[in-house]
């Protein structure tokens, strides 16, 4: 792991970022899709659930603020009389309740509704929630006179208690030419770096920006042509040289990023690889991490390292989620972590299971001495992980083994030894080592949503079980391989010897 990747993580905190840009609702309604309507060939939605989200700049506010950072957001909400309309008035409590200041979301005075996107989301057999039909209410233009002087007095009273201004364009309207062109210009007269998510509209209004963060398809929309990955780097610090750009950042997808500066000998990242669940709401992720880690005094390499981060985190979730620093930083202990094996301490091992469990992943325990890694173990290893999406193992260390009287032999092998066995089998996640005689207090603290036993007793006789069905989980008792323990092993072992 990066030590400088953790002092920057240090130093997100009270980071103050001035974010103008398209502020939107994203309005979720959740149903099961079960038959087809006999009125037409459409699939019938039977509500179950609705969510309001907030999507564009709304979006990238709360993942700024889920960093740590503050956020003051300048836009234009709809309305009439200054009075936001329903919609409107959701942005703006949704951002309060999040901790942004919303002065500066102010009300159109040209009759235009609040940005909003209705999706309808059907669930079919128990399948991955998947997008029936969405539904935009918006009127897209620049805003009128009037209402483009008010946000930049906004953005002019706010830029001297910042730390750096975040632009998200998404093209309907707010950031036109003019107030795209200003804004950059008064960030730049009072040295405060500029982050642009360009929109697919002529990017000569960005000129003078110091970063961008386009994704392929959008940097071939501002190039104004296709290129092929061996061109890619030339044209976009090209494209960086136009603009008068400090740098350009090109996410891409699966690839990582590409750094490129006028100038300046292009970089690749990789990303880390992971299954892609739904990649809204990516690019907002990596444009706030990029801000805000920019605003901690980052270099632009370490910088764009934090956004992959966050953009990969985000794919990996439905619809638009913020992604916090603790997550980043459980990636960041993650990456440390696996040169080093899956042994861990307990409490890196609960701050990692904790991330995990909040991305709705399904964790599983099973404990034992396993002195001697035989067929057996094995066995009950893969049917433990079948369980769920990942299994802890709890190793008793030696003090616990010899609390058993298991023998004056026993443990055979050392807890470290019998660690690095087990770790070593793809079954297994986790490794953990508890020194009392019972497993309870170690179940306890992992909270499993399965505890798994090999044996031939009920799973009333599991140690610890109780405790996790009174939390909703499940106990499962796997029947032993017939003709493997440690005990038979060791006795065959003994015979063998006495043989000689």
């Amino acid at each position: 792991m990066d030590g400088a990747l953790l002092n920057i993580m240090d130093r997100l905190a009270g980071r103050r970022v001035l974010l103008v840009g398209d502020f939107m609702l994203d309005r979720y309604v959740f149903g099961d899709a079960e038959r087809i309507s006999p009125e037409a060939p459409v699939p019938v939605l039977r509500v179950v659930e609705r969510q309001d989200r907030l999507g564009g700049a709304g979006f990238v506010a709360l993942n700024v603020l889920a960093l740590g950072a503050h956020v003051t957001c300048v836009g234009l909400v709809g309305g009439a009389d200054g009075v936001p309309d329903a919609f409107g008035r959701r942005i703006r409590e949704l951002l309060n309740e999040s901790g942004a200041d919303v002065d500066g979301l102010l009300v159109a005075g040209d009759a235009r509704p609040t940005i909003t996107k209705t999706r309808l989301v059907g669930l079919a057999e128990h399948r991955h929630r998947q997008q029936v039909l969405r539904i935009d209410d918006e009127v897209v233009r620049p805003p009128a006179a009037e209402d483009g002087a008010r946000l930049l007095e906004h953005f002019r009273a706010a830029i001297s208690a910042c730390d750096i201004v975040c632009l998200e364009d998404y093209g309907k309207g707010v950031l036109s030419g003019e107030i795209c062109a200003e804004v950059i210009r008064l960030a730049s007269s009072t040295g405060r770096p500029t982050v642009v998510d360009p929109a697919r509209v002529t990017w000569d209004k960005y000129r003078g920006a110091s970063v961008m963060t386009p994704n392929r398809a959008e940097l071939e929309h501002g190039l104004g042509r296709r290129v092929d990955e061996t061109e890619l780097p030339a044209a976009a610090g090209d494209l960086a040289r136009r603009l008068n750009l400090a740098a350009l950042i090109v996410t891409l997808g699966r690839d990582g990023a590409l750094l490129v500066r006028p100038g300046g000998e292009p970089r690749r990242f990789p990303v880390r690889p992971r299954a892609v669940y739904d990649n809204t709401g990516a690019g907002d992720a990596v444009l706030a991490m990029t801000t805000v880690a920019l605003a901690a005094a980052a270099s632009l390499e370490q910088a764009v390292e934090l956004a992959n981060i966050a953009g990969g985190l985000e794919v990996s979730k439905f619809g638009c989620v913020p992604i916090t620093r603790d997550e980043v930083l459980h990636e960041l202990h993650q990456a440390r972590e696996a040169g080093a094996g899956k042994l861990r301490r307990l409490p890196d091992l609960l701050a990692e299971l904790q991330a995990r469990r909040a991305r709705g992943e399904t964790i599983v325990f099973t404990n034992g001495c396993f002195d001697l890694l035989h067929p057996g173990h094995v066995d009950l290893l893969e049917r433990a992980r079948a369980e769920g999406s990942l299994l802890v193992v709890g190793l008793n260390s030696d003090a616990s083994v010899r609390a058993q009287n298991k023998g004056g032999d026993r443990p055979i092998r050392g807890e470290q030894y019998r660690a690095r066995m087990i770790a070593a089998l793809a079954a297994v996640d986790y490794v953990v080592l508890f020194d009392e005689p019972s497993v309870l207090s170690l179940v306890r603290s992992i909270a499993p949503d399965v505890l798994v036993k090999g044996g031939d007793y009920g799973p009333e006789g599991v140690v610890g079980g109780d405790w996790v069905r009174s939390r909703g989980g499940r106990v499962v008792v796997t029947p032993l391989l017939e003709g493997f323990s440690t005990t038979s092993e060791l006795d065959r072992i003994r015979a063998a010897s006495q043989k000689r």
